[in-house]
């Protein structure tokens, strides 16, 4: 009986968690924290010649509470930080960030102390793009990469004592502004 139920009918199976990975991975929602040249770099990249839209991430919103994909995109200051900070912490699990450029990664060429010497020191860093400034095809390459770590995941990784754990073991430890000892 069951089987002329479903004669000339489609249908697919599957897991919740993959069904939702795949929707979560399609449809990320950028937010850009752009500050310099890797700026210019990161609009490139969202234009029709390299088209991020491709990839689902087109979706730019300048509000964090609607993005899941944090893009740091060039030097930032360290009076810029508390506000990266406060955007990152306003920003809904699961979230993810890009650190674009090596301003972003390491500091660059700005070895000085009104420069922050690698976003990873205060936010957690999934993905780091090098270069000064990146190409867009870096960046595409990066959003894949989040798209694959995006697709891996499980419902596990989301309960909050892992969340906080997880996060804590992504930041860099050391010596956290540059007047501090090395």
């Amino acid at each position: 009986m069951s089987g002329d139920m479903l004669q000339g009918k489609s249908f697919t199976t599957t897991r919740v968690d993959k069904l939702v990975n795949w929707a979560r991975k399609n449809s990320l929602w950028p937010m850009p924290f752009g500050t310099a040249c890797c700026g210019i770099e990161l609009m490139a990249t969202l234009a029709s010649r390299f088209d991020l839209a491709r990839f689902g991430a087109e979706a730019i919103r300048f509000t964090p509470r609607q993005c899941d994909l944090m893009i740091v995109a060039g030097r930032v200051a360290i009076k810029e930080l508390p506000i990266l900070k406060r955007i990152w912490d306003q920003m809904p699990e699961p979230k993810w960030c890009i650190s674009m450029g090596a301003c972003a990664c390491s500091g660059g060429v700005f070895d000085t102390y009104t420069l922050v010497q690698g976003v990873d020191r205060f936010i957690p860093v999934d993905v780091y793009i090098p270069g000064c400034p990146p190409r867009p095809e870096a960046v595409i390459d990066a959003v894949i990469k989040i798209q694959k770590m995006i697709e891996t995941e499980s419902w596990e990784q989301h309960k909050a004592e892992n969340i906080e754990r997880l996060r804590k073991e992504k930041i860099y430890q050391g010596p956290n502004f540059p007047w501090e000892t090395r």
